[in-house]
């Protein structure tokens, strides 16, 4: 038996319910695995603690989460707490503390999910998006002076080095060798940004020289909004800076049907920190308290974790699970289904224990 401690911090919104929901399909897939366990100790960081507090997590936080395996993270913002404040209180600096450098955010259209793409179906989307996520346009650097004055400035500084940009190169051209299409996208905006963009640049092109066996090419990322849109078959694996992928992204969860589909795994690849899993869709304040939250992009991070952790077996399980239980018809308003996020959740676990939902879900996909 291999137990996994998982640090569970639900935070703000949305972010309790569907993280709740994901610990009880964890809970499931450990039980019908058999040889695995999740240790789950729940932190209550987050707004909530904030307007306690005056800060969004301990000092001593990130030390609280070194001993875990993971960390399985909800949303981060709230109405009545500034939005730098939130972001820059927990989870930045969690990424940022734990080096964890690489963000990838998968994208595919779930059977049963419409995309609001025409002639578009299950396959013909299939997206990794490699984000760089330590430094960047997200760097944290720069200032404001002279406040209130007309005067005033305000600089926000990007920061791209030799190391940050070589690393999430490498990290992208070996994870596009591993898909079956072997091919990487770079995105910039080096005919505007001459420096940092053209560095970004300069330096896929010596990374690419380490994998002939990746097909590559690039794109500005004003383009590349619309080859999604328009030629979406064309791309495969995709890696851009700090905000070009967030953008990026959450354009690709668009496309996919739903943002409430969408995970994110925020990555140590050399694996000297826990890593962090969280669904895209944010806090979702106007449907919080509603039962009705998508808990679908909190189960598809969850099969990164176990990816991560060493056990795609089960990754494989709970993601079969989650297509099925959609191609049935069982999904929340946001995907246009009925269904409560409780009942999406029972519907997944039953999907696991290989009950229930089976008959109906084998029917919808024949």
């Amino acid at each position: 038996m291999k137990t996994y401690r998982i640090a569970a911090i639900p935070a703000d919104g949305i972010g309790p319910e569907v993280i709740d929901a994901g610990n009880e399909v964890l809970a499931a897939l450990a039980e019908q695995e058999g040889d695995i366990a999740f240790d789950v100790t729940t932190f209550d960081w987050g707004s909530d603690y904030y307007r306690k507090h005056g800060v969004m997590m301990p000092e001593d936080g990130l030390e609280q989460l070194k001993p875990f395996d993971a960390i399985y993270f909800g949303a981060v913002g709230a109405p009545d707490v500034p939005d730098h404040v939130t972001l820059w209180g927990l989870r930045l600096p969690i990424c940022q503390g734990f080096d964890q450098y690489a963000n990838v955010r998968p994208t595919k259209i779930i059977p049963g999910v419409q995309s609001p793409l025409r002639n578009v179906k299950v396959g013909d989307l299939d997206w990794v998006i490699v984000r760089e996520n330590s430094e960047g346009e997200y760097s944290g650097h720069g200032g404001r002076a002279h406040k209130g004055m007309p005067e005033e400035v305000g600089t926000e500084v990007a920061i791209f080095t030799r190391a940050g940009v070589t690393r999430i190169m490498r990290y992208a051209f070996s994870l596009a060798r591993q898909r079956p299409r072997k091919l990487l996208t770079v995105v910039t905006k080096s005919n505007a940004q001459r420096h940092g963009m053209v560095m970004w640049d300069e330096i896929a092109a010596e990374v690419s020289k380490e994998f002939p066996d990746v097909t590559w090419d690039k794109m500005l990322v004003d383009a590349m909004t619309v080859r999604m849109t328009l030629k979406p078959q064309s791309i495969d694996t995709v890696v851009a800076t700090n905000l070009h992928a967030d953008i990026l992204s959450d354009l690709a969860g668009a496309l996919a049907g739903s943002l409430g589909v969408a995970p994110t795994a925020n990555i140590d690849p050399e694996g000297r920190y826990p890593s962090m899993f969280e669904p895209i869709h944010g806090s979702a304040f106007d449907i919080t308290g509603q039962g009705i939250a998508n808990p679908v992009a909190t189960f598809w991070t969850a099969v990164q974790m176990l990816e991560h952790l060493g056990q795609p077996q089960a990754g494989e399980r709970l993601m079969s699970a989650v297509e099925r239980v959609c191609a049935a018809g069982i999904m929340t308003p946001d995907v246009g289904g009925t269904a409560t996020t409780r009942e999406v959740t029972d519907a997944v676990i039953e999907a696991i224990r290989g009950r229930n939902t089976l008959a109906t879900v084998e029917t919808a996909t024949d």
